[in-house]
Order: C-alpha cells, then sequence, then structure tokens
C-alpha cells in the first residue's frame, strides 16, 4: 500500500480535477493526492457496478491459510478498469498505478475477511459442539427428571414405611394396653379368690377353736364327775 502510495504521490491529477488539502499517507509526497483518488475511483467502480467488500466478524476467529498474493486471482477486469480510468482522463500510468494499488488494497481486505472467517471443518467442528451440547444438556435434563422421580419415589416409599411402622407400633401398643387390662383383670381375681379363702380358713379356725374349747371343757367336766366319783367310793 505504501509503495502504491509513494507511485500514486508523483503523477499529477487529470484535467479538469483540483488538488485540496487531505491526509497524507506515510510514504506520500502530495498531501491528499492518493486520498482523492481513491474517493474517485470508489465512485468510478459504484458506477461500473463494482462492490465494496465490508468486513464482518463471526462468532468464532480462528488462524486459517491464505493463499499468497502472488498466487491469487484477481476477481475484477484489471485491463478494463484501467481502460475506463484512462477514458475518464487518467494517465496510463497513473491508471495503472492506481489499479496497482486497488489490488493491493483488495488484497489486504480480503486478508482481514479470510483471518476472520472460519472453515467449514471448524463450522462443522463448532455444529458438532452444538449438539453435542444439546445431547448434554437433554441427557442433563433427563438425568435430573430421573432423579427427582426416584427421589420423590423413595420419599413416599419411607413415608409409607414410617406410616406402617407406627400403624404397628399402635397396635403393639393397643395389644400391650389390652394385655395389661387382662392381667390387672386375672389378679384382681386372684385376689379376690385368696381373700375368699383367707376368709373362710378363719372362719373354718374360729369353729374349730370353739369345738376345741368345748372338747377340753367335756374332757375336763368328765375328768372331775369321775374324780368325784371315785372319791366318793374310797369314802
Amino acid at each position: 500500500v505504501r509503495g502504491a502510495a509513494a507511485q500514486c504521490s508523483v503523477l499529477g491529477p487529470p484535467a479538469g480535477w483540483q488538488r485540496r488539502a487531505g491526509p497524507r499517507l506515510p510514504g506520500s509526497g502530495e498531501p491528499g493526492l492518493c486520498v482523492w483518488a481513491a474517493l474517485g475511483l470508489h465512485r468510478a467502480l459504484a458506477g461500473l457496478g463494482f462492490a465494496a467488500t465490508f468486513i464482518r466478524k463471526s462468532y468464532d476467529v480462528r488462524k486459517v491459510d491464505i493463499t499468497p498474493l502472488e498466487q491469487r486471482k484477481v476477481t475484477f477486469d484489471t485491463h478494463a478498469l484501467v481502460q475506463d480510468l484512462e477514458a475518464h482522463g487518467f494517465g496510463k500510468e497513473q491508471a495503472q498505478t492506481i489499479v496497482s494499488a486497488l489490488i493491493t488494497l483488495s488484497n489486504v481486505s480480503l486478508d482481514t475477511v479470510y483471518k476472520d472467517m472460519v472453515t467449514q471443518a471448524q463450522q462443522k467442528m463448532k455444529i458438532e459442539l452444538d449438539q453435542v451440547k444439546q445431547q448434554l444438556m437433554t441427557e442433563t435434563g433427563k438425568i435430573r427428571a430421573d432423579s427427582k422421580l426416584d427421589i420423590n419415589l423413595e420419599r413416599s416409599r419411607v413415608t409409607d414405611m414410617f406410616t406402617d411402622q407406627e400403624r404397628k407400633l399402635m397396635e403393639a401398643t393397643t395389644e400391650f394396653h389390652k394385655k395389661d387390662a387382662n392381667t390387672n383383670s386375672i389378679i384382681s381375681e386372684i385376689s379376690y379368690k385368696i381373700d375368699t379363702e383367707i376368709a373362710s380358713l378363719k372362719t373354718l379356725m374360729e369353729s374349730n377353736k370353739l369345738d376345741t374349747i368345748r372338747y377340753l371343757a367335756a374332757s375336763v367336766f368328765t375328768c372331775l364327775a369321775i374324780a368325784l366319783g371315785f372319791y366318793r367310793f374310797w369314802k
């Protein structure tokens, strides 16, 4: 670009064109010469149907192999452009120099575009990575749903187990109270029977005591009567 600008700086403007002050390109001798030349070229190319190249950033930038400048093909007819520039008042050397600078600028723009682009393999890899990511998200969602379902089932099972154990505990408690009531009833009945037997034994003992006293009294009186009888007999 600098070489083309240096060549462009030594050429004069075409007839009918006026120089205006403008920014100086590196290596140029005249200020603004290549600037207005480039502007004129842009207008001429727009009139001929040439389209400008714009840089668009891609979502993924990687280093790619770029074809060298000497091996590239020009995307427009340089001879026709030189003739058109000559028809608009440029000299042959001026037209050739401008076309050379335009080719260099086009190649630089293409280099910038190529550097910001991705290859088909990289695009395919990106699509595959997106598909893998989507599959992972789907599988993660399924695993999460399955885990949530398993947790809910386990929670329900534990709740049912707790309810069953609580029911069994209530049944055991009821059975224990029932057996305790039966035991208390049996104990009360046995105590009543014991008390009844004790009372009967006491009554029997009292009756036997009276019988014994009566027997002893009868025996004593009998002995006294016998003794009195012997006493009278001896007397």
